[in-house]
């Protein structure tokens, strides 16, 4: 790849063209986590940009440029009062949608405040992440996700920052292959200890762990097709006695991943630009069975997470935790059990911005060029001006993306394409949520 290609690619700032792209659809701006306090309003950097997104008394939301108009103070010491925020410097208050509604220190019969409105994005909110629309024009609908369409009852969302380029993350979740080597364990785990792991389930209707199909077979056939949600990866490994594992694992445009975490739950994730040196992964967990234990998998997140600022406490300072004696003996990595440092230590070593004039892609990448050619693809529809993009949906053919599917699956080898369908739709039988719809 070409320098420019790469900087084309991985840049998201105002007025760049992935940047210009992204702000084409909604994008995770929060954690309805974080506006849940006395005072519901955070500090947030979204691809370049400084804003503050709060709640006011009156129960909106809203998202607005971080410096006052007035003077260019940092309003994240706004006060919160009258539906919107009120800069403590001269008294300036603003509604959600950034229109100044009141300048006290001016002359009383002026109207000047009536001309000032600062920047502010539409929010929406969609179980547990405040979603942000940066682009130009009318923002599009929502798609049936899953992780939409469940109850609050079944979904848990989370986040985490990593210290790298948003690209670099999003293309770890689109490569199969690397499960089989960064996520080996030589020991599998108990699968009765599994909620809130991934790769810690057995393999549907058999008592094959995941963890065992993943470090025996680590040749897969990797099949990737575009969709109209992004690209569909079918990795298939083939097992002995006629059969074969089939893993559904899916890019949604743009930026996130839908995979399957066990048998009964998924994880669709978004990988955020903060700006081009860091990134924010979102994620929600989203159950076929049973209600999400909330608690549980908080816990087992804020054991691996520092608040407020959602850091790894493995991470680049302390070598991610790594440790010599059980990389001989117990993982591939030597870093621990949580293949979420896995996945950050792959993409912080690659630096902050991984230089792809470098790299040499191989056979089971193709997902990764499949999405750059999409990426490119979308990037000049943007700048062309056109609206017909993928993913982006109307209120009218909003179901026309739903899922997608992801799950893992074992059946007989000439039979692949109708197995993996049926147990999706087997689990979307019996799940309580989705009959009720």
């Amino acid at each position: 790849m070409k320098q420019d290609r790469n900087d084309l690619l991985t840049q998201t700032g105002p007025g760049t063209a992935a940047g210009n792209t992204l702000r084409q659809y909604w994008m995770p701006a929060g954690l309805s986590d974080e506006l849940d306090n006395k005072r519901p309003l955070i500090p947030i950097r979204l691809m370049g940009e400084d804003l503050v997104l709060f709640r006011s008394d009156q129960g909106e939301l809203g998202l607005i440029d971080r410096q006052c108009p007035h003077r260019g103070v940092d309003l994240r010491y706004g006060r919160l009062e009258g539906g919107g925020l009120r800069c403590p410097f001269h008294g300036w208050h603003f509604g959600t949608d950034g229109q100044c509604l009141e300048q006290p220190g001016e002359p009383e019969n002026s109207i000047l405040y009536k001309k000032i409105k600062t920047t502010a994005y539409p929010v929406v909110e969609k179980n547990g992440i405040i979603f942000a629309y940066m682009g130009n024009g009318d923002a599009p609908a929502f798609p049936e996700l899953d992780c939409f369409r469940a109850p609050d009852s079944h979904v848990f969302a989370f986040k985490g920052h990593w210290q790298c380029n948003w690209l670099q993350a999003l293309e770890v979740g689109i490569d199969p292959a690397h499960a089989s080597f960064l996520h080996r364990f030589f020991k599998d785990e108990d699968p009765e200890d599994q909620y809130g792991k991934q790769f810690r389930d057995t393999t549907a209707d058999t008592d094959l762990p995941i963890t065992q199909v993943l470090r025996e077979f680590y040749r897969p056939v990797i099949e990737a097709e575009e969709t109209n949600y992004g690209i569909r990866l079918r990795t298939l490994r083939h097992l002995a006695n006629g059969q074969t594992h089939v893993r559904i694992t899916n890019q949604v445009f743009p930026c996130a991943i839908t995979i399957p975490m066990s048998s009964s739950m998924t994880i669709t994730q978004w990988h955020v630009p903060i700006d081009d040196k860091n990134c924010f992964w979102y994620a929600i967990f989203t159950s076929f069975t049973e209600p999400v234990d909330k608690n549980k998998m908080r816990a087992q997140r804020l054991a691996e997470h520092t608040l407020p600022d959602y850091l790894p406490i493995k991470n680049k300072a302390n070598l991610y935790g790594y440790d010599a004696e059980e990389q001989s003996s117990l993982t591939y990595t030597g870093m621990g059990m949580d293949i979420n440092v896995h996945d950050q230590w792959a993409c912080e070593s690659m630096g902050t911005i991984q230089n792809r004039t470098k790299e040499h892609l191989g056979t089971t990448d193709k997902a990764i060029s499949a999405y750059r050619r999409l990426l490119l693809q979308t990037i000049a529809k943007v700048e062309r001006g056109e609206r017909n993009l993928i993913g982006a949906v109307t209120e009218k053919n909003a179901s026309s993306i739903k899922g997608p599917i992801a799950l893992d699956a074992v059946g007989a080898t000439e039979d692949c394409e109708t197995f993996w369908r049926n147990g999706d739709a087997k689990r979307r039988a019996d799940c309580p949520w989705e009959a009720k719809l």
